[in-house]
């Protein structure tokens, strides 16, 4: 767990106020709630900072997971609780929804594309990394020795709620093969077949989709 600018941050991009758990958020009441009408609204604001291209971007992002889920994202009015979205230092967001003004991290040009943007998004709604599955072991392998010194901790494991899923390798959520790399050399292999590619940043899966869906029990 590292920390930076008053926030505390697990697997790289997940931020929050102290040590609460990443992986419980279906368990601890943080996520979005459903509306009468079968929806589940996510207001947000985009800063003014983002060009028009920027927000094209972004709303891409959020297209992406709307155009197949019961989750909308809609402009903020006046709601108390909202994603705000905005330019800072790196691409993170907070975990599922934790009341206020929940700042999300979309710095320009770095984090434009809007896989990135549909990723932070998925940890807004409440999801963690794919590899830290309770089960990622017998999907994945950890090249410990290749990880920069003092950034281990991101790759851990947890008791997760997999939502009775198959491990997706080409989850939106994955990390890439060479995160948090020393020295250029890989630090995740997938296996059986080390050569099936992970870390796609088009947006996403369709996996990923199913588990939003599951999670916000779309459709009943």
């Amino acid at each position: 767990m590292s920390r930076f600018r008053g926030h505390t941050f697990r697997e790289g991009d997940i931020a929050s106020f102290g040590v609460r758990s990443a992986i419980s958020c279906a368990n601890q009441n943080c996520l979005w709630t459903k509306s009468v009408d079968g929806f589940v609204y996510v207001p947000y604001t985009i800063s003014p900072l983002y060009d028009n291209m920027d927000r094209i971007t972004i709303e891409i992002g959020m297209l992406d997971i709307s155009s197949a889920t019961c989750v909308k994202f809609v402009p903020r009015t006046h709601q108390a609780d909202f994603v705000d979205i905005q330019p800072r230092f790196g691409c993170w967001s907070f975990l599922g929804r934790v009341g206020g003004p929940q700042p999300l991290s979309l710095q320009t040009p770095a984090c434009m594309w809007s896989g990135v943007a549909s990723h932070e998004l998925m940890h807004a709604l409440g999801f963690v990394h794919e590899q830290s599955r309770s089960d990622r072991d017998r999907y994945v392998t950890i090249l410990w020795e290749n990880i920069i010194e003092g950034q281990k901790h991101n790759f851990k494991k947890y008791e997760t709620n997999n939502l009775n899923t198959v491990y997706d390798y080409d989850s939106v959520m994955h990390y890439g093969r060479y995160a948090f790399s020393e020295d250029g050399l890989p630090t995740i292999i997938p296996k059986p077949d080390p050569n099936i590619p992970i870390g796609q940043r088009d947006g996403p899966s369709q996996l990923d989709i199913h588990k939003i869906n599951l999670l916000y029990n779309c459709g009943a």
